[in-house]
C-alpha cells in the first residue's frame, strides 16, 4: 500500500491514511491518483463538511473513475472530470436518508492535523480557528454558491470549465461568483 497522502492546504485536511479501493498499486492509476485525491478529497471535504465522510467519496469517486475510464472521451481535463464525478456524488450523498435525518456535528478534531511541523502553537491555533470559520461561512451559503466558490478556488480550473460542470454558461457563473463571493464576504464578517 503506497504511503498515506500528506496535505500541505492552508486551510488543513485531515490525513487520508488508505489507498482507493481496488486502485492498481503501481502504475499510471496510482500517478492519477496521487495528482488529483488531495484536490477531490478537499472539494468533497468543503461540501459535506465531514472529513471521514470526505475520505470515503474521495474513494468512492475514484474507484468509479477507474470503472469507467473507459468513458472518459478527453474533451477536458481529467480533474475536471473528476470533479463531476465528486460534485454527482457529494450530491447524492447528501440526498440520502441519513443526511436529511441525522444531525452531524462535524469531527471537532478534523483541523488538528493542520500543521506537524514546527508551526508555533498560537500559528496553529489561528489557523484552525480560520479553517473552523471559513468552513462555517461556507455552510452558511447556498449550495450552489458555495461549490461555485470550491471550484473558483481550483486555479487550474476556466471560468469556461467551471460552466461545463456546473452545466450553465461562462457569464452566468461569472455573475454568481460575484454574487457568492459577496455573500461569503458578508457572511465571513458576521462570524467575526
Amino acid at each position: 500500500m503506497p504511503a498515506p497522502v500528506k496535505y500541505d492546504d492552508p486551510v488543513s485536511a485531515p490525513e487520508m491514511t488508505t489507498a482507493p479501493p481496488a486502485a492498481p498499486a503501481t502504475g499510471p492509476w496510482q500517478t492519477l491518483y496521487e495528482r488529483h485525491s488531495r484536490y477531490v478529497y478537499y472539494l468533497a471535504l468543503r461540501t459535506v463538511g465531514d472529513p471521514t465522510l470526505a475520505e470515503d467519496i474521495t474513494h468512492d469517486v475514484f474507484l468509479k473513475a477507474y470503472r469507467h475510464l473507459n468513458q472518459f472521451r478527453g474533451q477536458s481535463d481529467v480533474r475536471t472530470w473528476l470533479y463531476r464525478i465528486t460534485i454527482n456524488h457529494c450530491q447524492n450523498v447528501q440526498r440520502t436518508w441519513q443526511k436529511r435525518n441525522i444531525i452531524s456535528t462535524g469531527d471537532p478534531q478534523a483541523l488538528d492535523a493542520v500543521a506537524a511541523n514546527a508551526d508555533s502553537p498560537l500559528r496553529v491555533l489561528e489557523i484552525k480557528e480560520l479553517g473552523q470559520r471559513i468552513q462555517k461561512t461556507l455552510d452558511a451559503l447556498p449550495d450552489e454558491y458555495r461549490l461555485l466558490l470550491l471550484l473558483v478556488a481550483d486555479e487550474n480550473l476556466s471560468y469556461q470549465e467551471i460552466a461545463s460542470l456546473t452545466e450553465q454558461s461562462s457569464d452566468a457563473v461569472r455573475g454568481k461568483l460575484h454574487r457568492a463571493r459577496r455573500a461569503f464576504t458578508l457572511e465571513f464578517q458576521k462570524s467575526s
